[in-house]
């Protein structure tokens, strides 16, 4: 059976459920499988320093992975 024949099914089913508790237990397994997708709210200054970054990445202003393993490597040679 496929996805969307399962789903059909599904859908038809919990249709004719009268049970509440039964479709709150459905419900609460669907949204604990789901819950880890949800997109962060993020702040305003979450939101400008994403900006900002991309603004330099744009402008090639960053630092490679060497380059940033390198500055490490020298940092802890001091």
């Amino acid at each position: 059976m496929g996805t969307n024949e399962i789903k059909q099914c599904l859908f038809e089913s919990i249709e004719n459920i009268d049970d509440n508790e039964f479709l709150t237990s459905i419900k609460e397994l669907i949204d604990h499988k789901y819950s880890q997708f949800k997109v962060p709210k993020l702040t305003n200054t979450q939101l400008q320093r994403i900006q900002e970054s991309e603004q330099q990445i744009e402008t090639g202003d960053f630092l490679t992975d060497d380059q940033v393993n390198k500055f490490i490597d020298k940092w802890l040679e001091e």
